[in-house]
């Protein structure tokens, strides 16, 4: 093999070094559910932020932005109460349509 052929070898190698480190990042990204999950509710909040600011007084905006901030380092009892709203909301729509069905079998 020529020197230039053993040169041409080698840098065709590091090309597909990069190339396959570049995929096994993107596809580390993806898989990490966890972190994209996290990545999605951050720019939701910034976003709510913003918008705040636009429609309220500096000091509202600023608390709005405190509890989003709350809510980002712990985000448990946020979904605990929307858990438990559901949860509630579902026991009364079934309450009610069994009392509707109890009205109307009398």
């Amino acid at each position: 093999m020529t020197e230039r052929k053993v040169e041409q070898a080698r840098a065709d190698r590091d090309v597909t070094r990069e190339e396959l480190a570049e995929t096994l990042d993107a596809l580390s990204h993806k898989l990490d559910v966890r972190t994209r999950a996290t990545e999605k509710v951050d720019a939701t909040i910034d976003r709510a932020a913003e918008q705040v600011e636009k429609t309220v007084s500096a000091p509202a905006a600023e608390k709005v932005r405190a509890g989003a901030e709350a809510v980002r380092n712990n985000p448990l009892p946020l979904f605990a109460a929307v858990f438990g709203g559901v949860f509630v909301l579902r026991f009364l729509i079934r309450r009610r349509h069994a009392h509707r069905k109890q009205g109307d079998a009398c």
